[in-house]
């Protein structure tokens, strides 16, 4: 019998190793990126054309490699930055395991000029799907020339399912903002279509001034420093105030020597001093560096490296934690309780059988309890101290309409914390909210809430459920649906214009779905550099904060891959029925809810909400009797 088991062709295998290495433009960017950093570069420029699907180039003026350096910079676990196994506990680089070059190489046109310092002249290379084509001298600038084309053009499936330019753009955006947030001291340029989106200049080791620099002055009023050195660890870097927080889309980096990395349980330690400072479910931007001695983490996890293993994991949990109450009481945004009493006043401890300091009893104060000094008819009797004994054994009288001993008293029984009928005083706010509802007699069908979330009614097959919310989304969703088709929205003039700014990568879907926001009636005024103007909201908004409401949109847009126009429209349409929905916990009163559900029922989906979670549900006859 024949073997059946061979070596697969280096090409073969680089295309794999891609598959986890490159898997869209936004990788190339970061392994590039990060290569030029370890070169020691000080300026870093990067272009992308078409998101980078048609080229993505990448300059730098770091040391360079010579032409054999340049040819094996391209090979299978070709790396300058570790000898041995021991450097894996031990690195102080971006890189160490040797397969983005050649994993790029493998699925795309790669061009490289390169030049040392020592040298006079540079050498150029061409490689096209892992297969040198060219080599030769040519005169370039000290550095490195990246210039990566038509990726993915040799697999077709993987390029096929490459998401919207907006989107592998967001992508782009974010994987930039990753390093060039760790490094402040070096001058980062970013071009998209010949058009400069970022020109961060060297500062430094200011931090702040790079983040400010990244995202916008107005981030500045907002962030606190964290700092503390430890024989663990050190952290520094910065949290945002409470006033800062988000529902979605907030800044949130920690960063590790200098390595960004995505760590759930550091969340936690962050994200906890501020349980009680923010509503519930809202996040607040934070940038966290950590210094950690190389030996007690572990990057070497995935090819991604965002996942990294600490020894010391929870003495560090602890360490941030407290850092982080410390800021916040620092600077009065938690009311700290000072227990250091050395040199203050004693506090007497109180005695009922206190003395003066002459030894004699305090006097006791006597009053009257029942006097009214305002009582200007002395003849009027003051009240009696035992009032409540004139109605003991009182009987109710009344017409028919009173109930009797034995009448059950079905709003008694609702009306509990847990389920009350509905109020008899309508809500201003919630009745414009559901206008245009159909018209409730006097004999409409009673509705309860369960805890300001549920409504509930009885139905022939049993008890209906009702989530208020997910409910008024539907509707608005629809309305809102039917307005970008129909192109058609008022806009509400806003008195003050306010102003609101993005980062790059937001900007970048702002400016995709901008077109449908204008539809529905939002008013924008381009201030250049992330920065607009808003000046106006649809009807019907009114009392929502217009920068929640816009930044709330952006930031269902950015988790969304979008890529056709109904995508955009159901994302923006999803976005603003969201903020302008009923929330949890918002009484109603029986006529608010006779609309709503009425509304409801006019819908052409009423079970499910636009993101498919369930609006109702039906405790059937049979399953409320098998209770009892």
């Amino acid at each position: 019998m024949s073997d059946i088991i061979q070596l697969l062709p280096d090409s073969v295998a680089n295309q794999i190793a891609a598959g986890e290495v490159i898997q869209r433009p936004a990788s190339v960017i970061k392994e590039l990126v990060e290569n030029a950093v370890d070169a020691g570069a000080k300026r870093i420029d990067v272009l992308v054309v078409d998101a980078g699907k048609t080229s993505i180039q990448v300059i730098d003026d770091g040391k360079g490699m010579s032409d054999t350096d340049a040819r094996l910079a391209f090979e299978r676990h070709a790396t300058s930055k570790i000898r041995q196994a021991d450097d894996l506990f031990s690195l102080h680089t971006m890189g160490f395991r040797g397969e983005a070059l050649a994993s790029i190489a493998a699925v795309a046109q790669v061009e490289l000029k390169t030049r040392q310092a020592t040298d006079d002249i540079g050498t150029s290379l061409s490689i096209s799907g892992c297969k040198v084509l060219n080599q030769e001298p040519v005169a370039c600038s000290v550095g490195s020339n990246f210039l990566i084309q038509n990726l993915f053009f040799n697999v077709p499936a993987r390029r096929k399912f490459l998401k919207s330019n907006t989107t592998e753009m967001n992508n782009i955006m974010m994987a930039f903002e990753r390093i060039v947030l760790v490094y402040p001291q070096i001058h980062f340029t970013f071009r998209s279509n010949d058009t400069e989106l970022l020109n961060l200049r060297a500062c430094g080791e200011n931090f702040r001034q790079r983040i400010i620099d990244v995202f916008g002055k107005r981030l500045n009023q907002s962030l606190l420093p964290v700092g503390v050195d430890t024989t663990v660890c050190k952290i520094h870097g910065f949290i945002g105030k409470p006033e800062a927080s988000k529902k979605k889309n907030a800044h949130q980096y920690f960063f590790v020597n200098g390595r960004y990395m995505k760590h759930p349980y550091f969340n936690k330690a962050v994200m906890t001093p501020f349980e009680r400072l923010i509503p519930a479910g809202e996040q607040v931007p934070y940038f966290i560096y950590f210094d950690v001695p190389a030996e007690d983490i572990d990057v070497n996890i995935h090819p991604t490296k965002t996942e990294i293993k600490f020894e010391n994991e929870q003495t560090i949990w602890q360490i941030l934690m407290a850092s982080v109450k410390e800021s916040l009481g620092k600077f009065n945004d938690v009311p700290s309780i000072d227990f250091d009493t050395e040199g203050k006043p004693d506090i007497p401890v109180f005695n009922q059988q206190q003395t003066d300091d002459f030894g004699f009893a305090v006097p006791k104060v006597d009053f009257n309890p029942s006097y009214n000094p305002f009582n200007t008819n002395p003849r009027q009797p003051s009240v009696p101290s035992n009032w409540e004994q004139l109605y003991d054994g009182a009987v109710a009288q009344g017409d028919n309409d009173m109930q009797q001993p034995g009448d059950f008293d079905e709003a008694a029984l609702f009306q509990t914390d847990e389920m009350s009928p509905a109020s008899t005083a309508p809500s201003a706010t919630i009745s414009s909210a559901l206008n245009g509802g159909t018209t409730i007699e006097d004999k409409s069908p009673a509705h309860y809430q369960y805890k300001g979330k549920y409504i509930m009614t009885a139905v022939k097959s049993g008890l209906m459920i009702i989530d208020q919310h997910r409910a008024h989304v539907r509707v608005l969703y629809d309305g809102y649906r039917k307005q970008l088709e129909d192109k058609v929205g008022n806009t509400q003039k806003m008195l003050f214009p306010e102003m609101i700014q993005f980062s790059p990568a937001d900007n970048v879907v702002f400016q995709k779905i901008m077109p449908d926001m204008l539809t529905l009636g939002f008013d924008f005024s381009d201030l250049g550099g992330g920065s607009y103007a808003i000046g106006g909201i649809p009807s019907g908004l009114e009392g929502l904060n217009p920068i929640s409401l816009v930044n709330d949109i952006v930031a269902l847009a950015s988790e969304n891959t979008i890529s056709v126009d109904e995508d955009i429209n159901h994302t923006v349409a999803l976005g603003l029925a969201r903020d302008a929905a009923i929330p949890y916990g918002q009484v109603l009163n029986n006529k608010e809810m006779e609309n709503l559900v009425n509304e409801l029922f006019a819908s052409a989906n009423v079970n499910y909400a636009p993101d498919g979670k369930t609006i109702i549900a039906i405790l059937s006859q049979t399953d409320i009797d098998h209770l009892f």
